[in-house]
């Protein structure tokens, strides 16, 4: 995703561009300092995502993020700023978020990946059913939305949670018994029933803002949603990972955009219990899968896109050998030595402090040689 940031103080554009640079995908094409070299740049150089500050020295940062989406509809902007009067005016402008500083890492992964998701959807548009009414992405939270990007407004948090909890179904029938143990367990067993009802009726309304009303059957004892209607990120995203077998240079673009689908796990922002064993499936798929895709792209080469994977990898398990040692080749094939050395160190520090363990003496061997 090639990226420009606009900011007249020189600290700012320097710490969001190494904030940004540790984002898989991410690449920084232009940084500047006024809306008149932000227009001139966005003319020449293709541009994905914009991140503009409200103010530009004397300019208004919600003018020039109008010239730059009259120029390309299709480019993304984020608002970073200190000003938060100007957040009523900034949606005006219809950008992707805005961001308050300080601003963390964390909170640029999700919009990127916000950013990132929504790029795929368009790419994904002209191959959906004309059918499908919603669009829920469920991976690194849950986000539910009409096709036309309009989100859909919850009656109560239950009434939502039941909805990702048939979801997770599949469009198979659950048993009412079996919901009212993961939903309502806290609730007394003589009035769980009546909550699920409440929930169901909510759910249902929700839905009839969509014409999925009836979607949703049941008898006396089993509920079942249809999901023909809905489009599921994570539904999709094993979907399309069964078809690699195999991974080779005829399908490796191909494997590389489905190993960027996986943005967050399964309902990561929602504090869902029921939905743990299948978080950790899909996380374990996921990861299984970038630690194959990781192994090809150094066999045959392609470095530096084996480096990015592996370094999300280690972000998300930092005491994965596996993960650790994919990067070290990876810095070992860079000729990057101080990288490799400084890596090894951390890991080996992390081992001692976190499990009182040392490196393995695979690892340690490999190490040593080099």
């Amino acid at each position: 995703m090639k990226v420009l940031l606009i900011d007249d103080e020189q600290a700012m554009l320097t710490a969001l561009s190494q904030l940004l640079s540790r984002i898989e995908g991410v690449e920084i094409v232009g940084m500047v300092r006024s809306s008149a070299e932000a227009v001139a740049f966005a003319a020449q150089h293709v541009v994905d995502l914009a991140f503009v500050d409200i103010m530009i020295a004397e300019d208004s940062g919600l003018t020039v993020a109008l010239a730059l989406r009259k120029m390309n509809a299709d480019l993304d902007i984020v608002f970073v700023t200190s000003h938060k009067g100007y957040a009523l005016d900034a949606f005006d402008v219809y950008p992707l978020d805005y961001i308050v500083k300080p601003v963390s890492l964390k909170r640029l992964e999700e919009t990127v990946a916000r950013a990132a998701r929504g790029r795929v959807e368009k790419l994904d548009s002209g191959n959906l059913d004309s059918s499908k009414r919603l669009s829920v992405a469920g991976l690194g939270g849950l986000q539910i939305s009409s096709v036309q990007g309009d989100s859909l407004k919850w009656m109560s948090r239950k009434s939502q949670e039941l909805f990702a909890y048939l979801l997770l179904c599949h469009g198979n029938r659950v048993a009412k018994v079996r919901i009212l143990e993961d939903l309502f367990h806290d609730r007394e067993e003589k009035n769980s029933e009546l909550y699920l009802n409440t929930a169901l009726y909510q759910l249902r309304r929700t839905l009839s803002t969509c014409g999925i009303k009836e979607n949703i059957t049941s008898d006396r004892e089993h509920y079942l949603m249809s999901l023909e209607p809905i489009k599921v990120d994570f539904i999709e995203f094993e979907e399309r990972l069964s078809g690699f077998h195999t991974i080779d240079e005829n399908n490796i673009e191909a494997a590389i955009a489905a190993q960027k689908m996986y943005t967050g796990d399964l309902f990561d922002d929602k504090a869902y219990g029921w939905a743990l064993v299948e978080r950790e499936r899909l996380s374990d798929l996921y990861e299984a899968f970038a630690k194959r895709l990781a192994k090809w792209l150094l066999d045959n080469n392609q470095i530096r896109q084996a480096v990015q994977i592996a370094k999300r990898l280690v972000r998300r398990n930092e005491l994965d050998e596996e993960a650790n040692m994919l990067l070290m080749h990876g810095f070992a094939a860079l000729k990057d030595r101080l990288a490799l050395q400084l890596h090894y160190k951390q890991y080996e520090s992390l081992l001692k402090q976190e499990l009182h363990i040392q490196p393995s003496a695979e690892l340690a061997e490999w190490y040593g040689r080099l």
